[in-house]
């Protein structure tokens, strides 16, 4: 029995690079993301390979020497999987494979992955099988031969699995015939989100795994699924949410996350159509995370490309709880870093530089919760006076405990 559960994790390999554009730092946190990412899909890491270069090699990602040494490790080790924290060309992928009798994968195959095991709704499965699709298509001549010695794992999942004999029409025929689907479904959607009358309408946006879903949870008082890994939640929930006597719609959407694979933008379109057609964003930030801020900019970048950054927005420091100051000594002279600022500090530094109204929570722990509320309530109340300035019944609640 013990054997069998082994078996189900892939022995893994992380290879990243640091160059002008991403330094040591930068690359130190995007391989920590890697590492849970590895982990989410189900695989176990042995060892991280880094290299400092330029930019990425042409032929082989990494110097041929490292590749080298990284095929030396993988044999006297038994890796299953060397995973890449940046997408590979198809050409890189060849000529890694030749050198490396081992699974490669990068690091946008390995969230396509992901969202194909948490993909629970027949229009999350079609929109991850889509980028799929998208992603296979360059690399069609090398996958099958790929597929056929690797049997399926980790980055295997979905079309390419059993479809070994398929050709570039007929994925594009699948491709073509996905997109169509999905249009339809976008129809519907949009026809249920207009059907949804003249309430104000909240989105919970904010970087995968900061606590959006237990949020959501303790707002509208739903049992959303909720779980410490990346993407647990693909499928968009909505719940209709009163405080005091005043509702509105509170819309879960799916996580960003750094390098966002632009497959996955295009196939989640509707998705992000919720984010797109709120009226007031709260933007949930993991404040225990060292790269919290760095979160709070690629979130803001999404936004900005699905043109949606200049929305009412309320910033939620979620996990308050679980955040670990350190307190620097008087003569240490060395940089401050973020674990080095009190909750205190970050308090003043983030209402006096943000535009946006902002709170510090803890949604598990409940802690700030009835101040969220009221802060909510005010910014949805702003956007109701303006739609509907004769309903001033509503606004009774707060203003009465206040």
């Amino acid at each position: 029995m013990l054997e069998k559960k082994e078996a189900q994790y892939e022995k893994v390999v992380l290879i990243g690079l640091i160059t002008r554009e991403q330094p040591e730092e930068k690359l130190e946190e995007y391989m920590d993301e890697l590492q849970f990412l590895a982990y989410t899909a189900g695989a176990e890491v042995a060892e991280r390979f880094t290299q400092r270069m330029d930019k990425p090699d042409s032929k082989f990602f990494v110097g041929s020497g490292k590749l080298e040494e990284i095929a030396l490790y993988a044999e006297e080790n038994e890796i299953d999987t060397l995973i890449f924290d940046d997408e590979l060309t198809p050409s890189q992928l060849k000529n890694i494979e030749k050198v490396v009798n081992r699974k490669i994968i990068d690091r946008t195959q390995l969230i396509l992955d992901i969202f194909a095991q948490r993909a629970q709704t027949s229009y999350a499965r079609t929109q991850v099988e889509l980028a799929q699709y998208q992603y296979l298509l360059p690399r069609l001549t090398r996958m099958w031969t790929h597929l056929e010695r690797q049997r399926g794992g980790i980055g295997m999942r979905g079309p390419g699995e059993t479809e070994i004999e398929t050709d570039r029409r007929i994925i594009r025929d699948r491709i073509t015939l996905l997109k169509d689907k999905l249009k339809s479904i976008d129809k519907q959607m949009a026809t249920q989100r207009k059907n949804r009358g003249a309430l104000i309408r909240v989105a919970l946006v904010g970087y995968t795994n900061v606590g959006k879903s237990t949020l959501m949870n303790v707002l509208s008082k739903s049992d959303v699924f909720a779980e410490d890994k990346l993407f647990a939640t693909l499928d968009t929930t909505v719940r209709k949410v009163v405080i005091g006597n005043l509702p509105f719609l509170l819309t879960d959407t799916v996580g960003f996350i750094r390098k966002l694979p632009t497959q996955l933008v295009e196939s989640f379109k509707s998705t992000l159509d919720e984010v797109r057609e709120a009226d007031l964003l709260v933007h949930v930030v993991d404040i225990s995370h060292p790269s919290f801020e760095d979160h709070i900019h690629s979130v803001n970048q999404i936004l900005q490309e699905i043109e949606s950054n200049h929305k009412p927005t309320v910033l939620v420091f979620n996990k308050i709880d679980k955040y670990s100051y350190v307190k620097k000594d008087e003569d240490d002279l060395t940089e401050v870093k973020p674990e080095n600022i009190s909750l205190d500090e970050w308090k003043k530094t983030w209402m006096a530089k943000s535009e946006h109204p902002s709170i510090f929570i803890s949604a598990t722990e409940k802690q700030n919760m009835e101040e969220l509320r009221k802060l909510v309530y005010e910014e949805v109340k702003k956007l109701h006076v303006k739609r509907f300035p004769y309903n001033d019944f509503l606004f009774e609640y707060f203003e009465e405990e206040s």
